[in-house]
């Protein structure tokens, strides 16, 4: 069975993440940390906001799509997941890990998201609509990362989606997927359970998320 983790993505691994600046050599309290953090999520919104459509796709709040009517008909194993939409399932890496396996035959898009978030946020109405679109061929999980059961839970339900995250507060879903500083991340498994891809950072249009999926988990 392939292993959904592996080891160096910078190596001869098909799935290098695309490029991005990283930092090394600094350290930061906690404090500073998450004021850094949430400093990169205010920029990272901005250039969100500047690329997304008409509309309110990028933006946080709205409705959502008709799940039930869009996704009658899936497969028992893309069922299963429609039948725990919003919910933060335990376990952690082990659980995660299985779970990618259980789905070899499908290709999977794993989105790494918190409630403190923004970009996150934005995100989300996006990945409502491609769910809805794309569910019944394609997977769709989260990965809840550093973040308040309770406040995931309260975002979820003002913004569903028609699947379950991971509750990963310790991070170590991230760091196995090699999540770099900051989220949102999006992973792309293919068919047979290899990650193929890793998004860094908030896709700046919506259609940009959309041609990832049908290049890196629909492609293969």
């Amino acid at each position: 069975m392939p292993d959904p983790f592996p080891g160096d993505l910078s190596g001869p691994h098909p799935s290098r993440p695309n490029g991005r600046i990283v930092t090394t050599g600094l350290e930061f309290s906690g404090r500073n940390l998450r004021i850094a953090l949430l400093c990169i999520a205010a920029a990272a919104l901005a250039v969100a906001g500047c690329g997304s459509s008409a509309g309110n796709e990028g933006s946080y709040g709205g409705g959502h799509p008709d799940y039930a009517r869009a996704l009658a008909g899936s497969p028992a194993p893309l069922a299963a997941l429609h039948a725990q939409r919003d919910r933060l399932l335990p376990d952690g890496d082990a659980a995660f890990r299985k779970r990618i396996a259980a789905l070899r035959g499908y290709p999977v898009v794993v989105n790494v998201w918190a409630s403190w978030c923004w970009p996150c946020r934005a995100e989300f109405p996006v990945l409502q609509k491609l769910s809805a679109r794309y569910g019944r061929r394609v997977a769709f999980l989260g990965v809840d990362s550093d973040d308040s059961g309770a406040a995931a839970s309260t975002f979820l339900g003002e913004r569903p989606v028609p699947y379950p995250s991971f509750a990963d507060p310790g991070k170590q879903i991230a760091a196995a997927l090699h999540v770099g500083f900051g989220i949102p991340d999006t992973a792309f498994y293919d068919r047979r359970g290899r990650l193929v891809y890793l998004k860094q950072g908030p896709y700046a249009h919506p259609s940009d998320l959309e041609a990832d999926l049908e290049r890196y988990a629909l492609g293969g």
